[in-house]
């Protein structure tokens, strides 16, 4: 297992990250996996033993549970808390009342306790808002995470699923007040879905902040099972669950150069869409989530997969983002401003 630094901190975490959505069952989270106590310790020991040490939740997985079978799991197998980069999540639905949700000072005080008492520990290493609150305003809510961050019942502070201009909003104020910053953003990146691309990456390159990659295969569909007749996917998520939303016939045509490749490797299709990400300088973990201990085996043996140039060539060539404006725009006009001296000869964008 290798280690990568998080955003602009000196934080260590393991590549792959070990996501707990499948851990439970309650709610809505039944579709993505209901593995019991028994089971859980089996995957968090692994993963471990692995060389993991970076493992993410959040309150809203099966309403709670699935941070309670977190923390047990710690509990029963004895693994020291500080060998452990632990991060959850707040801003979801976790009652019936009107103040039951959000990224109020109300909201995250009550929850941040529960998270610490459910998982059963007396800090949280990354504490993320789990998308944007269009009712709080910013001030509220990073004054708050930086409160916690004060108080030591939290370590870091990151993002998830957050817009470019929402990120550098929240990013601004923390600079000027001098708050605690996000460190970290936690987002829907993969072969087949790179939108990404477009504003966010340069976003978190520019500000240093560290990407962490939910579903990396697209809700299962580069997992390899799945075919354009729907054959081969029986008893998959996808089936009852079709999420995250993905242009499935371009999925497929990135399956068609993936499935050639790891016959080629010997290496399963999942192994070498997860390797891509690996490969892109921008993410910092990749979380895996797992319903069995052969997926599991399956996912950590994605870090020995290698890639040529070539092959990098294909699958960003097949997968690569449709131009859109102003990203060719601004390519175009600024060739003249390239490291490179004298700038290439410029051609305008096919479907500009």
């Amino acid at each position: 297992m290798k280690y990568k630094i998080l955003g602009n901190t000196g934080l260590r975490v393991s590549q792959l990250c070990l996501g707990t959505m499948t851990f439970g069952g309650k709610g809505w989270a039944q579709y993505i996996g209901k593995l019991g106590q028994e089971a859980v310790d089996t995957i968090v020991k692994r993963s471990v033993d692995a060389g993991i040490n970076f493992i993410d939740t959040a309150n809203v997985y099966s309403e709670g549970w699935s941070e309670e079978l977190t923390g047990q799991a710690i509990k029963n197998l004895g693994i020291s808390r500080h060998e452990l980069v632990i991060a959850t999540k707040v801003r979801g639905q976790m009652g019936q009342g009107p103040n039951d949700s959000g990224l109020t000072r109300k909201h995250i005080l009550w929850q941040v306790e529960e998270s610490l008492r459910r998982l059963g520990t007396d800090y949280i290493d990354l504490y993320q808002i789990h998308s944007f609150d269009p009712l709080t305003p910013w001030q509220e809510t990073m004054w708050v995470l930086d409160d916690l961050v004060k108080s030591g019942k939290v370590r870091y502070i990151g993002a998830s699923n957050v817009t470019a201009w929402q990120l550098m909003k929240a990013l601004d104020f923390s600079y000027y007040t001098r708050v605690a910053s996000f460190v970290s953003l936690q987002a829907y990146y993969t072969l087949a879905s790179r939108d990404l691309e477009r504003e966010v990456i340069p976003a978190l390159n520019d500000q240093k902040v560290g990407l962490m990659v939910w579903s990396p295969l697209a809700g299962g569909l580069l997992s390899g099972k799945y075919k354009r007749d729907g054959q081969g996917a029986e008893g998959a998520r996808r089936k009852n669950f079709d999420f995250p939303p993905v242009d499935k016939e371009r999925a497929f045509r990135i399956l068609d150069v993936l499935h050639p490749m790891a016959e080629a490797k010997q290496r399963s299709v999942a192994q070498l869409a997860l390797a891509w990400l690996l490969y892109q300088p921008v993410v910092s973990s990749v979380i895996i989530g797992a319903n069995s201990m052969q997926q599991l085996e399956d996912n950590l043996k994605s870090i020995e997969v290698t890639f040529s140039e070539e092959d990098l060539r294909q699958l960003n060539e097949v997968s690569k983002l449709p131009l859109e404006y102003p990203g060719w725009m601004l390519d175009f006009t600024g060739a003249d401003r390239l490291e490179q001296w004298p700038p290439p000869e410029r051609t305008m964008p096919e479907n500009s």
